[in-house]
């Protein structure tokens, strides 16, 4: 019997491009699943459903798929509650997860809350591989606060805007709670670190745990070639927020829409992670539609199954 995809493909018309039409067997892959999750989201009941009560999708080991390990980070899904996030990503296929403050306020919980969080996520079969922006002032009270909540919850790397005067500071806590953590960098209004290689600057002679988070998306508004940028600092790369974005360089806002339609070349992204054998997670950071980002963020996902597919049979 034919499989889904190949059906798709077999059967599309001849007007329809092998890339539309594997989205279109991605999403249909998806479909079924995903109206069960939305249509919970949308009732307004007394109790979000239990995460750990939601049919188990086969995923793949580490979340590897054809070489590289897909995430999600849950700021895609800000507007629903924990529980739900966690479903829509297990229905999705997905076992790793970053996780945004609206789900983990991780400079501001308590190191218990955090602990439970990250009790949570390993119960539903998820990996905390890192967070939202955890913003590092020159002050080792906050800066140590955040450290013992992101240990407690056994996150990976933290994504984090570190002050430049807290720098350090951040080595001295990073060697303390051998803590990995991944600087992100945030387009042409940030004035701190708006691209990879500024980032990289301020860090390079600093503890190698402190390595950087590439926003693809801010980068190329940066004005800096993410595919060259996850190449010249393969050995620091240890997140990715992967997005697309009809943005020209330089704009001071982003113009976010689903992963494979709008101007960032995606498989070249893809084809320099390969290629540098990167370890750590691409996760995906879907900011078209806060209310209702399911479709789109299960669009993007399956573009870039699609391509990862098509690259390991080249």
């Amino acid at each position: 019997m034919l499989g889904f995809t190949n059906l798709l493909l077999m059967t599309a018309p001849l007007t329809c491009t092998r890339r539309e039409a594997l989205k279109t067997a991605a999403l249909g892959a998806l479909v079924i699943p995903i109206i069960g999750v939305t249509s919970r989201a949308a009732e307004k009941t007394k109790a979000a459903p239990a995460a750990a009560a939601l049919p188990t999708y086969t995923s793949f080991p580490d979340g590897r798929e054809n070489g590289l390990r897909l995430g999600i980070a849950s700021y895609s899904l800000r507007n629903l509650p924990l529980d739900e996030a966690i479903a829509t990503v297990k229905v999705m296929r997905v076992s790793n997860i970053a996780l945004f403050r609206l789900h983990c306020n991780w400079e501001g919980a308590t190191v218990e809350e955090c602990r439970a969080v990250g009790e949570k996520l390993k119960a539903a079969g998820l990996k905390l591989t890192g967070s939202g922006v955890v913003n590092l002032p020159n002050d080792e009270a906050k800066c140590r606060k955040a450290f013992e909540n992101v240990k407690a919850a056994g996150m990976a790397a933290m994504v984090c805007k570190p002050d430049l005067g807290a720098l350090p500071l951040v080595e001295k806590l990073v060697k303390e709670f051998d803590q990995k953590l991944a600087i992100h960098n945030h387009g042409p209004e940030d004035k701190v670190y708006p691209t990879p290689a500024v980032a990289f600057e301020a860090i390079k002679s600093l503890d190698s745990r402190i390595g950087l988070c590439i926003d693809v998306g801010h980068s190329v508004r940066g004005g800096e070639d993410a595919i060259a940028a996850i190449r010249k600092y393969a050995a620091r790369v240890y997140d990715v927020h992967m997005k697309d974005s009809v943005a020209l360089p330089g704009a001071m806002k982003d113009i976010p829409i689903e992963v494979g339609t709008g101007r960032l070349d995606i498989r070249g992204m893809l084809r320099a992670l390969l290629d540098i054998k990167y370890n750590g997670v691409v996760s995906f950071e879907y900011e078209k539609v806060a209310g209702n980002p399911v479709t789109g963020l299960a669009e993007s996902l399956g573009y870039v199954r699609g391509v990862l597919a098509a690259l390991a049979k080249a």
